[in-house]
């Protein structure tokens, strides 16, 4: 009767929708300790801009002093990972007649791109970047809130990345990997984490979020830019909470812990707990600080400007230079 009914129970189970029992993210971060003990169990998305690395081989350099190898460059990738271009990420959007460059790609393009690396609608995704410092790590961040707005919710980010995987002592491929075409679809279209222009514009009258740039100093007080923005400087009324701050410096930059996170975003006049819009200057920077406020310290009322200072000055939007608010 017992092997009756265990015999039952896992037909059922084989019944069932794969994502009624895939394997849960423990939350939006996970450690190389986790990922290596559930290998078996997720879909590990490689993203970088850099293609060549991913079947390269580390560099190492001996430290004169220790006599231990130092990596001094990632090369190659966890086995079994698919590589993401990040330059595939993100495409060209056209509003109100201008086109706007680096944005969120519609909902059929960027399912192709998650199909083409095997990604499945069910797939528990761990999302890993280089992780050799803060622009590698809001990759992931970036694709991170991506897949989030398209309604996949089932992942996590690496925290350190590659290089933090290698500096644990695992060890990495540099064959290439072709991976079968996957099943993933969008969704949802989640805009409550998306800002426009106009979200923007209107929280700079009325105060009902704050903004935040994620930039560098000097591309925040304006004392220089990037070719595609074009002018100097920042939002009006926009707080400075730099990208660079949120992680761990050199390799293996892990995302701060939650605690020195708060720290840090209460010495820069930043209120974690209230409604915030974060930008830089084409919506990939900000997405760390999306990430950082909207996943690890729950407020749910945080939005990402996808447009950011491209946008906003192709628009000859108001931009403050040279002041510190």
């Amino acid at each position: 009767m017992i092997k009756r009914s265990m015999t039952g129970l896992i037909l059922v189970l084989l019944a069932l929708p794969y994502g009624l029992y895939a394997k849960p993210a423990p939350g939006p971060l996970v450690d190389t300790a986790w990922l290596a003990s559930n290998m078996n169990d997720v879909v590990i998305l490689d993203i970088r801009a850099n293609t060549k690395s991913f079947t390269a081989k580390p560099a190492f350099k001996t430290d004169k002093k220790s006599g231990k190898q130092k990596l001094v460059r990632v090369g190659g990738h966890i086995p079994g990972a698919r590589m993401v271009d990040y330059k595939k990420v993100r495409a060209k959007q056209t509003i109100n007649g201008k086109q706007v460059d680096k944005m969120l790609p519609d909902k059929a393009s960027f399912e192709a791109l998650m199909q083409s690396v095997g990604a499945n609608k069910d797939s528990t995704i761990i999302i890993v970047s280089r992780g050799q410092n803060s622009l590698d790590m809001t990759m992931a961040t970036r694709l991170y809130w991506q897949l989030k707005y398209f309604g996949h919710d089932n992942m996590a980010i690496l925290n350190g990345g590659t290089a933090q995987w290698i500096k644990d002592g695992h060890k990495v491929s540099s064959k290439p990997v072709k991976p079968t075409k996957g099943n993933w679809v969008a969704t949802a279209e989640r805009k409550d984490i998306l800002a426009t222009s106009d979200d923007v514009a209107k929280a700079t009258q009325d105060k009902s979020a704050q903004l935040i740039d994620a930039r560098t100093i000097d591309l925040y007080l304006g004392t220089w830019r990037k070719g595609y923005v074009y002018e100097k400087g920042h939002i009006p009324g926009a707080k400075y909470l730099p990208h660079v701050t949120l992680t761990e410096h050199g390799m293996g930059a892990k995302i701060l812990p939650v605690e020195e996170l708060q720290q840090l975003a209460t010495a820069m006049g930043v209120d974690s707990s209230q409604p915030a819009i974060t930008y830089c200057n084409s919506g990939h920077l900000a997405s760390g600080s999306w990430f950082v406020m909207h996943e690890l310290m729950g407020n749910k009322n945080v939005k990402l400007y996808d447009g950011s200072m491209h946008e906003w000055t192709l628009e000859k939007r108001p931009v403050k230079a040279m002041v510190m608010e």
